[in-house]
């Protein structure tokens, strides 16, 4: 008789649970997408406290205003909003906007550092998630986009929206 392989699955297993290989989006940056044109994604981890944590895990963190800055060699996410955590009261939570650190190999951080003063790149947090229990941020390598790239940007999408009402249109008459 065969051994029994002690290869266990949790089905029932969140997104977020530290056995579970699905991925759960708790924010992203929808106006990093519109501001810049993104020429690279990086995954990065983030250093967080007890209740910092608990409130990523609750999706109350918000991108928006947040960026990247590569100091001493560490990478820091500035300005990113990651709420009190409800049930800790006021003496043990954190600060919401403080900088957090990034979790990165030393030569990916010397390669951003490179391409931001060589190249004048920036770099912004496009989202953060949950892997594996671990909360990990997508950090985009961005170019500005000048107001004409903009209106380039919303003409293409209204066209192609256009393009599919017509299209939707000719498909339900017949």
């Amino acid at each position: 008789m065969p051994a029994a392989t002690s290869t266990t699955t949790n089905k029932n297993a969140e997104a977020g649970d530290s056995n579970s290989a699905r991925i759960k989006d708790v924010a992203s940056n929808r106006k990093a997408y519109h501001d810049y044109f993104i020429e690279e994604q990086i995954e990065a981890g983030v250093v967080l406290s007890g209740t910092e944590i608990k409130s990523v895990r609750d999706g109350r963190v918000n991108l928006r205003d947040s960026y990247v800055r590569v100091e001493n060699g560490e990478a820091w996410l500035w300005n990113a909003h990651i709420s009190a955590y409800d049930q800790a009261g006021k003496y043990f939570n954190h600060a919401p906007t403080r900088s957090r650190k990034l979790l990165l190999h030393k030569n990916e951080i010397r390669k951003l550092q490179m391409q931001t003063k060589a190249r004048g790149l920036t770099l912004v947090p496009l989202r953060m998630y949950l892997k594996r229990g671990k909360a990990k941020v997508e950090v985009g390598v961005a170019r500005g986009k000048k107001n004409y790239d903009k209106r380039d940007a919303l003409a293409e999408r209204d066209a192609a929206r256009e393009m599919q009402r017509a299209v939707k249109a000719v498909n339900f008459r017949e």
